[in-house]
């Protein structure tokens, strides 16, 4: 079962950010997002959701891998793979199995004008590894599906550089 975790962060650059990071983390398969939006509430308080396009895009690869196997084995190895790319995009894009939009909606109307969020889902990760990634970024936990003592760590690590920061 996946967690929610929603930071909240000064502007969309820093959120930007993050969302680089974790990508690395991810291909580095220290983490493993099921979803990843960032939420922004501009300066006339307007709230914009920008969804990422990785976990699609992975999907993709994915499979255009496998069809291009099958495809080899069956000597049409082209075909193959672009049947295998086309399905795995699809299935990504037809899973919502994402955050729900009006609760981000709503978490964003929160948001201070020119504030960003970022709001995971996060299916698995490794928190010895990803905590320091994101602790110099700062943030403040806003909303979370963690145990108490893990969502206690990860508060922990993201004002310790708010404090820095100061």
């Amino acid at each position: 079962m996946s967690n929610l975790v929603a930071i909240a962060y000064p502007d969309q650059s820093t959120a930007d950010e993050v969302i680089a990071t974790l990508g690395r983390l991810q291909d580095e398969r220290s983490i493993k997002l099921d979803d990843a939006v960032v939420v922004t509430r501009d300066l006339e308080g307007k709230v914009k959701l920008h969804q990422t396009t990785g976990l699609v895009g992975r999907s993709a690869a994915r499979g255009a891998m496998w069809g291009g196997l099958i495809g080899l084995i069956f000597l049409v190895p082209m075909i193959g793979a672009a049947v295998g790319a086309a399905t795995g995009a699809a299935a990504a894009g037809l899973a919502d199995v994402g955050v729900d939009d009006l609760f981000m909606k709503e978490l964003g109307a929160k948001l201070q004008p020119g504030g960003a969020a970022l709001i995971l889902l996060v299916h698995s990760s490794m928190p010895e590894r990803v905590l320091p990634a994101v602790a110099g970024f700062g943030g403040e936990v806003i909303q979370s599906s963690l145990d108490s003592a893990t969502e206690e760590r990860l508060r922990h690590v993201l004002e310790a550089h708010d404090a820095t920061a100061v």
